[in-house]
This record gives structure tokens, C-alpha cells and sequence, in this order.
């Protein structure tokens, strides 16, 4: 999932959307062309029940019923001025999506109050099974009463899943005293199994070079099972999600040196969590991790406005070799300012997508991403559209590409295109609605 502030597209390796096609389960669906007619925008749907679960280990399962869910920031609303309704999610099925089986997550019912009073942002930033329970839990942004004097306190709370989805109240996240540093908040959280114990982490900005490594699994309170001090790092902002880079076990994750576009680096996991710097990528606005090449370790796309810079087969130490540094590099003349990585045609191969300038998908192949010619994603409505997110929304191996087309704070449209072997994507959406239906009843 992309998510408010992260600029790095990959996959934790318990999350496998990256390396191969996202897991999912549930029967393949039916041919394009006996696809279901897609749900219109001015359609919406009359709320269905959320299917209790049992737990899994789909990533964005949030009822563990086995299917993947979606996650919705940033809704449309009734009025331009207005609050934002919160944080909307769509469940999944056997076939996929289903805007009628949604739910949203506001302030008001969903956050808890710190000193007594309710958060007016709410906004999900990541998603991981933090309690290892096997429903999926998420990770929201608050702004919480600061004085301005001091420490701030933590903005982040969890958000815990259950049979029927996020229930009850989030609790604060507790990042112990000890585990920060200086007076900057705690933010940009990465969840991934950085010391490869089998449970989820968190890694947080802490300030000045410094990141505070959280060990999972976390209590429903909101505590991590360990905390030690900050982490120096290169740079001052995870990003994520978490990939395995150099397929060792440990989840690694980007690091910018700041939170604006600029340079990055690869920090790699293991039995100390992410404490060992790795390659250093060039300048960009953007980063995709991808098996774009077949290496033995994970490829890089960096992007910016104008081009995408390949980097294959990560060197797992800085000044380590690399098909980077003898030949192994390259440029995609396309705009790199909004970069996903996924396999839409099951062939083990990720497609580098770019969203900078249109949608844009570039098939993988062992010698890299071709440069041309590239597949575009035309959305049937029209107005500014980017990419979602990419994972396997209907359980049969192959990534989906969720786009959304804006028209002003009141209007938008998200259609769900099935990956599909050789064409890479269906030009027909599979599904199509509208943040708008979370402002009904």
C-alpha cells in the first residue's frame, strides 16, 4: 500500500508482493471479458456486513478472512471546506474487492484521546500484524495537544484488527524514553521483521541521524516486546514498505537523508535489527525495490520528474560490488516521480509502474525493465491519476493495479485493474467506485 509520506515501494518478505505476486487466496476469477460490470461511482453500494475471519497471513487482512483489503486516505468529501470523513477501507473476497463491504475509521470512534482530547488528523501510514494474531493492524498519525516546551509526545497509534476488521479505540504507541533521541516526533513508521524473529517491527525517525528500532510482537497496550537505544543511521527518514534486499532473512529498509526528495540509502536487517548501512542510491524523488533483473539480490529504481535510474543486483555493503558499478545500471526515459514495483504477469519478474505523468507499466525481464514500448493505464474517468497501490486483490497470483483519478476534493474514482499474463494489465476495470460511497450511510 502507498501511504501518506512514503515514497519507497517494496514488500516485507513476509508480505511477498514484491519478489513474486502478493499473496492472496481464494479461487481464480473469471475471464475479462465475464468480469462483473463495474461498480459506477454514482452507484454506491448499500453497506454489507464485514465476513468475520479467522486470521492470516495475507498482508492487509485486516478481518483475516484470507483476502486483501484496501486502505483509503486522503476521501472525498461533501464539501471542499470540510473535515476529512477519516480512513476508509474496501474488504476483499474471492474476486476481489468489494466497495460495499467497507468501513470507516474516524477520529471520533476510532482514536484515543490524549489529555482528554480527540485527534482532528487521522491518517493510516502503515499496516502490519504488530500482535502476530493473524489479523492485519494499522498505524496511524495523530496530533496530539504540544506545548511546544520539550519532548513532544508520540503522534502515532495502533489501530488492532479483529474477526470483523479494526475494532474499539487505537492505543497510543509507546516509544520508551530510552529508545529516543532529541526533541523531534517520532514519525515515518516502517513496519518489517528487521531481526528476523518471525514477529513485525517498527523502526521510527527519532532526529538527527538517529532511528528508534521498536521489537515486535507489541502488546495490545501499545508496547514493544524490547527497545534498546537509537540506531545511528544515514539519514534522517524511513521509508517504506520493508523489503529483503539481499534475501538473508532480515528485512531491510530505505533511508532518506531527509524527507523532501535527495539521496538514500539501503539499511540492512539482522539478529540486531537494522544496523548495517548498505548501498547508497542516487538523487531522486522517488524509490522502487523490485526483482527487476533476476539478480541475487533486489534492484533499484530511482526516480525523478524526468527519468528513472536502474540500479541492479543491490550491493548488500556500501563500497560492496554490485551489477551496478560494472555495467548493471541504466536510465528509463520516463518520469520517475511516483514509482510502484509488482508482478502483473506471474513471471517472477516485478514491472516497474510509473505514475509521475500518467500511468505508465514497464514489463520486467531478466536484463532489466524495458524502456519501451510501455503499457498505459487509461482510467475511463478523467482528471489527475496515480497509483494506489499494487497487490493481488483477487487471489489469483497476480498483482492488481489500484489507480485513483481525482477531480477536486469532491469527486474522484478508483478502479481496480487485474494483472494479467502477457498483457501485463486488463484495460477494462475490474472494479470502480468512489471515496464518496464512505459518506453514506
Amino acid at each position: 500500500m502507498r501511504l501518506r509520506g512514503h515514497t519507497l515501494t517494496g514488500t516485507a518478505a513476509t508480505g511477498c508482493l514484491l519478489l513474486l505476486a502478493a499473496c492472496g487466496h481464494g479461487p481464480a476469477p473469471a475471464a475479462e471479458d465475464a468480469a462483473p460490470t463495474p461498480v459506477r461511482a454514482a452507484q454506491a453500494p448499500a453497506r454489507l456486513p464485514v465476513p468475520r475471519g479467522e486470521g492470516s497471513e495475507v498482508p492487509d487482512d485486516f478481518n483475516g478472512d484470507g483476502h486483501r483489503d484496501l486502505v483509503l486516505d486522503d476521501l472525498v468529501k461533501a464539501q471542499s471546506h470540510t473535515d476529512d470523513a477519516g480512513i476508509g477501507i474496501v474488504y476483499g473476497s474471492a474476486r476481489g474487492l468489494v466497495p460495499g463491504t467497507r468501513q470507516l475509521l474516524t477520529p471520533k470512534e476510532h482514536a484515543a484521546p490524549v489529555d482528554g482530547q480527540l485527534p482532528a488528523l487521522f491518517e493510516a501510514e502503515a499496516s502490519c500484524d504488530l500482535d502476530g494474531d493473524g489479523f492485519t493492524d494499522l498505524v496511524v498519525t495523530t496530533d496530539p495537544p504540544y506545548d511546544g516546551r520539550g519532548r513532544p509526545p508520540v503522534p502515532l497509534q495502533l489501530l488492532f484488527g479483529s474477526p470483523t476488521g479494526p475494532a474499539g479505540r487505537a492505543v497510543p504507541l509507546t516509544v520508551p524514553d530510552r529508545a529516543r533521541f532529541g526533541n523531534d516526533w517520532p514519525e515515518r513508521p516502517v513496519c518489517g521483521d528487521f531481526d528476523g524473529d518471525g514477529a513485525q517491527d517498527l523502526v521510527v525517525h527519532a532526529s538527527a541521524g538517529r532511528l528508534s528500532y521498536l521489537r515486535g510482537p507489541f502488546t495490545r497496550g501499545g508496547a514493544p516486546r524490547r527497545a534498546g537505544t537509537p540506531l545511528p543511521s544515514p539519514g534522517e527518514a524511513p521509508t517504506g514498505p520493508a523489503a529483503d534486499v539481499n534475501r538473508d532473512g532480515y528485512d531491510d529498509l530505505v533511508v532518506r537523508a531527509s524527507a523532501g526528495p535527495g539521496t538514500a540509502a539501503v539499511v540492512l536487517g539482522g539478529p540486531d535489527g537494522p544496523t548495517r548501512t548498505g548501498v547508497t542510491l542516487p538523487a531522486g524523488v522517488d524509490v522502487a525495490l523490485g526483482a527487476f533483473g533476476r539478480g541475487k539480490a533486489l534492484d533499484a529504481a530511482v526516480g525523478t520528474p524526468d527519468t528513472t535510474a536502474m540500479r541492479y543486483d543491490l550491493p548488500t555493503e556500501a563500497g560492496g560490488s554490485s551489477h551496478a558499478s560494472s555495467g548493471g545500471g541504466g536510465t528509463l526515459d520516463t518520469p520517475g516521480s511516483l514509482l510502484d514495483a509488482a508482478d502483473l504477469d506471474g513471471d517472477g519478474l516485478s514491472e516497474l509502474v510509473s505514475s509521475g505523468s500518467g500511468v505508465r507499466v514497464h514489463r520486467g525481464r531478466t536484463a532489466g525493465p524495458t524502456p519501451r514500448p510501455a503499457v498505459t493505464v487509461r482510467p475511463a474517468a478523467t482528471g489527475t491519476t496515480r497509483v494506489l497501490t499494487a497487490g493481488d486483490f483477487d487471489g489469483d497470483g497476480l498483482a492488481d493495479l489500484v489507480v485513483r483519478t481525482y477531480r477536486g476534493d469532491t469527486e474522484d474514482t478508483v478502479e481496480v485493474h487485474r494483472g494479467a499474463a502477457g498483457a501485463l494489465v486488463t484495460t477494462r476495470a475490474a472494479v470502480t467506485f468512489s471515496t464518496s460511497v464512505f459518506l453514506t450511510p
